[in-house]
């Protein structure tokens, strides 16, 4: 019985992310673990699960502590890394990370699950990102389609936090709520694990699912610097976390020397290498002694207006 030769044929290969084949199949290298949302036995971590764009299909996991008192707790907007093309909210190691900072810094947390490349071609990811910030905008004064984020979240304290590429999308939406001035929130802060800005050279990689993208410097998705809007930024703090064996360290330093000099003195950059690591180790290398450590400077990054 003949076959489809086409299925069988390669078109594309970036190791480590996808094949796409000429029959425009896509092959991920890394498929997702998807755990349940409900009651974490050991942390007392509710969550659940939300549509927050109906017509793209974006949905987000929201994660609450145990509530005690009426105490309104900070929200934290997360972005997963994968080089906007694989990972989930959903993942199993997501859940771990995003339950500890819960637990350990008392703050309520979103998830963002965007759409990824290169089925949706960026900037599908940064519009579904600032889309997801403008949905939570909506809880102001309690009236959000979403009770846990209504009852409990004190949205003149939200964190943008993402690792790699997810630490990108943080960035972005940050700008664009400065940008367009979304009163209706305040960042506080602005958590940025091992940023993914690119290469170097022309990132053929980014540049493949960002058809419209240089790939280079003088897009000011993969640098900052760039950004004509990058003034309009505000917040109170941003961490800026590195790992000494990252090949993505260079562009990580470039970052932090970037929003140092554009701060002004309006908001504190803070600085923290993970020496003897590669990146995003805390997902990767699970048994790390330098995990600790990473956690409690992000959990007391997070909880310093407390």
């Amino acid at each position: 019985m003949a076959t489809d030769a086409a299925s069988d044929v390669l078109t594309r290969d970036f190791p480590g992310f996808f094949k796409i084949y000429k029959d425009g199949r896509v092959e991920r290298y890394w498929n997702t673990d998807f755990t349940p949302a409900g009651l974490d036995s050991e942390t007392g971590v509710q969550s659940k699960d939300v549509v927050i764009c109906p017509e793209a299909g974006v949905k987000a996991r929201i994660f609450l502590p145990k509530i005690e008192g009426v105490k309104k707790l900070p929200l934290l907007v997360h972005y997963h890394g994968g080089g906007f093309c694989i990972g989930s909210p959903f993942a199993t190691p997501f859940k771990v990370f995003l339950s500890h900072i819960v637990t350990q810094a008392n703050v309520i947390a979103i998830s963002v699950d965007y759409r990824l490349a290169p089925e949706h071609l960026l900037p599908a990811a940064y519009n579904d990102s600032w889309a997801a910030l403008q949905w939570v905008a909506k809880h102001a004064g309690r009236q959000g389609p979403e009770p846990w984020i209504n009852e409990h979240a004190d949205l003149q304290r939200v964190v943008l936090a993402g690792e790699s590429a997810g630490a990108n999308l943080a960035h972005y939406v940050a700008v664009q709520a400065g940008a367009n001035e979304l009163s209706s929130l305040k960042i506080a802060n602005i958590l940025v694990i091992h940023p993914y800005f690119g290469t170097k050279d022309p990132d053929r990689f980014y540049q493949y699912m960002c058809p419209t993208s240089s790939g280079a410097d003088d897009d000011p998705k993969l640098n900052p610097g760039a950004d004509p809007n990058l003034k309009k930024m505000k917040c109170d703090g941003i961490l800026v976390c590195v790992a000494e064996k990252d090949k993505l360290k260079s562009r990580g330093v470039s970052y932090y020397e970037t929003m140092s000099r554009s701060s002004n003195g309006s908001y504190k950059v803070d600085f923290y290498e993970t020496k003897g690591e590669d990146h995003c180790f805390h997902f990767f290398n699970p048994k790390s002694e330098n995990i600790g450590p990473l956690m409690k400077k992000i959990v007391d990054f997070v909880n310093q207006d407390e």
